[in-house]
């Protein structure tokens, strides 16, 4: 069986190390073209954030795709979306991004988009796999050549208009823009600027090992801070590759995803724009968001966590809105994947277009207590096969019907079970996490 490689986003690790060391990098360029059977030479589309380590990564995947027919252009530094963006709507059949999204500057990763500016399915991902490891082909040794970047930011630019062409009442505004030290430096600065905000940049200064450093959207205290301290309007941060974004309103309380679902399902259903009267969210999105929609008359379809399972949802189901409380959230009319920058313009068009700050339409999403509790376990057995485990959960079910959930999963990458209860009482989920807990480690520990 051929190793895995790919993870729930792309192939990632340490940079230098398998599966990022030379030589794997530049099987992997040339194992994703080698899986198109393209009958001609099919076109390359790479990019990537401000790591140290991504231009020799970049060098070694354009070249090994080269070597198996592809035409290459390297983009430079350039958000995931973007990339997404003109795979889909240039001449390019594939598109790639050197990334480890919101990860140190040790660690790098490599996502593909197919020709439609989707990521990667797990299928191709498993032909991929399976021809890295085929011996009966090699790739050619040697250095890998450098490579002068194309400049294709003005093409997005234009299509980050389509989100936002006009801020409105907001011209003039102060907005602070976090870029993490990463990709959107290359964009978001001149987007915001060109809309007529009075930018207050930070995370704005890449040295190939400050990315994500104290900065963006998983550090977002910083950006928040400078909201009050400028009095601005809102603020962003974006993550490393430009994928996510976590917002702060005026008064410097953070808007996570799903904060910003709820605010732009509103209004699209108001505009006529959410088909399906549906939103995808994953199974980790607070049951406020569920119920707020609910009340509006918009349901909430939940997938396995994971952006691309909420993509694949969306495209199947033909729905415009989806995303994850991580800040990735997925606007289908404009692109099939998450985009940070066009988040933040649709925030900023709902707040132009209503007259309503941030904090008001934050204010619309009561979040309910959330408790997660661990259990280290021997063995992964189906859980409604053990009879005291089932009985438990299926009691502390019905307790919560109609104001709470229970999520119990096993960890993908470690022997533990997450148990996860939502509820209006903090001490009430806590107790209940706590009997499961211990039915499960005299059970299963």
């Amino acid at each position: 069986m051929a190793p895995r490689l790919f993870g729930t986003d792309g192939v990632r690790g340490h940079a230098g190390r398998w599966p990022l060391d030379p030589a794997t990098v530049r099987r992997l360029g040339a194992s994703i073209v080698r899986v198109l059977d393209s009958a001609t030479a099919p076109r390359l589309l790479i990019g990537r954030d401000t790591r140290e380590s991504g231009a020799w990564i970049e060098r070694e995947l354009a070249y090994g795709a080269q070597l198996s027919g592809a035409i290459v252009v390297a983009a430079g530094v350039l958000p995931t979306p973007a990339v997404a963006y003109l795979t889909r709507t240039s001449d390019f059949a594939l598109g790639a991004v050197i990334s480890a999204s919101h990860n140190p500057f040790e660690d790098n990763g490599i996502k593909v988009f197919s020709g439609g500016g989707q990521k990667f399915t797990e299928e191709l991902e498993r032909r991929v796999e399976r021809a890295i490891a085929d011996d009966s082909w090699s790739v050619e040794a040697g250095d890998a050549p450098d490579r002068a970047a194309t400049d294709l930011t003005d093409s997005y630019r234009g299509h980050l208009r389509e989100v936002l062409s006009d801020a409105g009442g907001l011209g003039g505004a102060t907005l602070v823009v976090d870029c993490a030290n990463g990709a959107t430096t290359s964009v978001a600065p001149r987007v915001f600027a060109d809309l007529g905000f009075d930018v207050d940049l930070i995370g704005a200064s890449p040295d190939g090992r400050n990315i994500n450093l104290a900065c963006g959207s998983t550090h977002p205290e910083a950006m928040a801070a400078r909201v009050l301290e400028r009095g601005a309007v809102a603020g962003v941060a974006f993550d490393g590759d430009g994928d996510r974004v976590i917002l702060a309103d005026e008064h410097g309380r953070l808007v996570d995803g799903d904060g910003v679902m709820l605010m732009c399902a509103r209004q699209m259903k108001a505009e006529g724009r959410l088909r399906g009267d549906t939103v995808v969210a994953t199974v980790m999105s607070n049951i406020g968001l569920e119920l707020a929609l609910s009340d509006s008359g918009i349901a909430l379809r939940r997938t396995q966590v994971g952006d691309k399972y909420v993509m694949e949802e969306i495209v199947r189901e033909g729905f415009s809105l989806g995303g994850e409380q991580s800040g990735h959230v997925i606007f289908s009319d404009y692109l099939f994947t998450g985009d940070g920058l066009a988040t933040a313009l649709s925030v900023l068009r709902v707040m132009a277009v209503t007259g309503r700050t941030l904090s008001s339409l934050g204010s619309e999403l009561v979040t309910y207590p959330q408790v997660l509790v661990n259990v280290r376990v021997r063995e992964r057995r189906d859980l409604s096969t053990v009879p005291s485990i089932a009985e438990v959960m299926t009691r502390v079910e019905s307790s919560l019907l109609g104001h709470g959930r229970l999520l119990v999963r096993y960890s993908g990458t470690e022997p533990l079970l997450r148990i996860m209860l939502e509820g209006r009482d903090r001490q009430e989920i806590a107790a209940w996490a706590d009997e499961i807990a211990q039915v499960v480690k005299r059970e299963l520990a």
